[in-house]
């Protein structure tokens, strides 16, 4: 069975995700410091998530018509194994099971960053009831 059941479970979970970490003052700031367009595309179930630098709605969990600097292809559960430490990225983007689009130099700007949502993800997983 799929880790989320549906596209609104996804974006609830992975929303709530990116919502909490742009309520640290620190990493928010850091992030909008980037300037860099985030852009996850999920399928099974298929979604979008965007991270926004210059937006006071930071998260968008939809379709935005704008164009990315990073756009990361991935399938649901491999989002939430990515998560949960379960799937090491470089070994995911050597397999295929992740996917990134962008320049090299923008990706390594933004993998830092990922640090506190790897943190952070687990708790949030519990509360909605995936682990």
């Amino acid at each position: 069975m799929a880790v989320f059941g549906s596209t609104d479970d996804m974006y609830e979970v992975l929303g709530n995700l990116w919502k909490e970490l742009f309520k640290d003052k620190e990493w928010a700031s850091k992030f909008r410091e980037s300037n860099l367009t985030i852009k996850f595309t999920i399928d099974s179930p298929s979604g979008e998530i965007w991270l926004l630098p210059d937006k006071e709605e930071s998260v968008v969990c939809g379709k935005v018509d704008r164009k990315p600097d990073i756009e990361m292809f991935l399938k649901g559960d491999d989002c939430h194994k990515f998560w949960m430490k379960e799937l090491n990225l470089p070994l995911a983007l050597a397999t295929g099971k992740i996917k990134a689009k962008g320049p090299v130099n923008k990706i390594l700007k933004f993998l830092p960053m990922l640090k506190s949502a790897y943190e952070m993800y687990p708790k949030i997983a519990r509360e909605h009831k995936i682990i």
